[in-house]
């Protein structure tokens, strides 16, 4: 997080980051330092002329309001951060204006391209980028969507959703090279060709989770 104000990462890490624990583990502060450092990464490999200061608060915010409405999650996330009056230290009102729209944009499932580059960003660092990431974040985000689903049915569930994002065709956008990202489209694809074969991956690695979480 280079030239990233250290007052504004005072304020983010005191008064939004702690709201995280509200949501389930797909999208808890893990998450949302993984698309913090996503984010940065995507911007060397492309020399993106961003502002750091944005980007960094774009990606703070963009899953905060989850555990009220996973469903409308964006528009609520965005709302939050447009009125923030906090930021108002830090940013411009067209910087905010800008940061909640990237913030809007953000969703795999959004109809036409996110409406700046900082939406793009975000959207393309919001993706799952590991084979593991996958399998843990659509089961634990399956389960808080319905608790009471078996196991096998929460599998099923999450190879249907995959595949119908990341499979050939698939409904998620990416709009920069990211190597890690290639590499992750090639080896979930592979493993969304046999249903089987998916759901026995992440019944084995569902288990290795619960197993080293009572340790």
């Amino acid at each position: 997080m280079e030239n990233v104000n250290p007052r504004l990462i005072m304020y983010i890490e005191k008064n939004i980051f702690p709201e995280y624990e509200k949501n389930e583990k797909a999208h808890n502060i893990e998450h949302i330092n993984q698309v913090i450092e996503r984010s940065f990464n995507i911007i060397k490999q492309n020399n993106l002329l961003l502002d750091n200061n944005m980007v960094y608060t774009i990606a703070a915010y963009h899953d905060i309001a989850h555990h009220i409405d996973s469903k409308n999650h964006e528009k609520l996330s965005a709302d939050i951060l447009l009125h923030d009056d906090n930021l108002n230290i830090f940013f411009t009102e067209e910087q905010i204006k800008i940061m909640a729209e990237a913030v809007y944009d953000h969703r795999a499932s959004l109809e036409g391209e996110p409406r700046s580059e900082y939406g793009k960003l975000i959207s393309s660092a919001d993706r799952n980028n590991t084979v593991k990431q996958c399998l843990k974040r659509s089961y634990y985000y399956g389960k808080k969507l319905d608790p009471n689903a078996t196991d096998e049915e929460l599998f099923k569930r999450a190879y249907n959703v995959l595949k119908s994002k990341f499979g050939e065709g698939g409904y998620a956008k990416f709009y920069y090279k990211d190597l890690e990202y290639e590499n992750f489209l090639k080896e979930i694809r592979e493993l969304l060709k046999d249903e089987d074969k998916f759901c026995n991956a992440q019944k084995d690695y569902i288990e290795q989770l619960e197993k080293e979480r009572k340790l």
